[in-house]
């Protein structure tokens, strides 16, 4: 669901290439275009990196999280306080049946 998401809203930017899922990198850059005017995407996944919450590896965020792209993180609960910037909104997923989902968008 969230990388079927991430893909969707990729495709509403511009991007035109493969969008997959970065469970096993730290996340994926893509390029895309809006209104004639070229853009990026960054992708995470910190599903696998809860040693960013102890403070380990500090910087490893930072060439994903620009203030020029569009970002999407998976499990953000991971990150060190404030080690995504600003955060614009929410997205929550919820799984209501095998064939439903909820999205809640908070800003």
């Amino acid at each position: 669901g969230k990388t079927t998401f991430v893909r969707g809203a990729c495709r509403a930017l511009g991007v035109t290439g493969p969008v997959t899922s970065p469970t096993f990198a730290i996340g994926q850059v893509y390029r895309g275009e809006r209104d004639g005017e070229g853009l990026e995407v960054a992708h995470l996944d910190l599903y696998r990196m809860p040693f960013l919450l102890a403070g380990e590896e500090p910087g490893l965020l930072e060439d994903y999280l620009t203030g020029e792209r569009f970002a999407f993180v998976e499990w953000p609960a991971v990150a060190p306080p404030g080690g995504l910037g600003r955060v614009r909104a929410s997205v929550r997923l919820e799984h209501l049946s095998p064939r439903r989902r909820s999205i809640v968008v908070e800003r």
